[in-house]
């Protein structure tokens, strides 16, 4: 059944903004991982990342839904750093080595293109010694599509 525009009338108040309780970035949320990510020469964003135990879904490895959602963060942060208010629309995820608790990673994104209504993003972990674990490919909406779209996804 197709929604009317009325139903989804809060798509016009929608915001992409950082807030401090992010579960990936939010420095005042006690559960979450707490990332800080920097901008590189060229726009990509980066963070070190060492995974607690804690998100593990089997004994030795971060689950794959953890290693997706800070993925995403990292090219929300370069589609943000382009100074672009978008949301996730797809996103779409590699996972090819086990991310392991307690070691150290390299968490990168950057914008591959910026279409009229679609920005194209990439991400990557790669581990300490130099060897990419997982890769992910997004595409964004911007923020005023979705309030002009009328409540209509897809």
């Amino acid at each position: 059944m197709a929604a009317t525009a009325p139903q989804f009338e809060g798509w016009k108040r929608v915001r992409a903004r950082p807030q401090s309780r992010c579960f990936v970035c939010g420095q005042d949320n006690p559960v979450g991982l707490r990332m800080e990510f920097e901008r590189e020469l060229g726009g990509a964003m980066r963070s070190s990342w060492s995974p607690r135990a804690e998100y593990e879904g089997f004994r030795g490895i971060v689950h794959g839904g953890v290693v997706s959602t800070v993925l995403d963060e990292a090219m929300s942060k370069a589609v943000a750093a382009a100074g672009i208010e978008a949301l996730t629309a797809e996103l779409k995820v590699r996972l090819r080595r086990p991310v392991h608790p307690e070691r150290s990673y390299v968490v990168r994104g950057w914008v591959v293109s910026l279409g009229k209504r679609l920005i194209a993003t990439e991400a990557s972990i790669t581990s300490a010694d130099g060897e990419e674990t997982a890769h992910a490919w997004a595409s964004f909406l911007t923020v005023a599509q979705l309030a002009g779209a009328g409540g209509r996804r897809g």
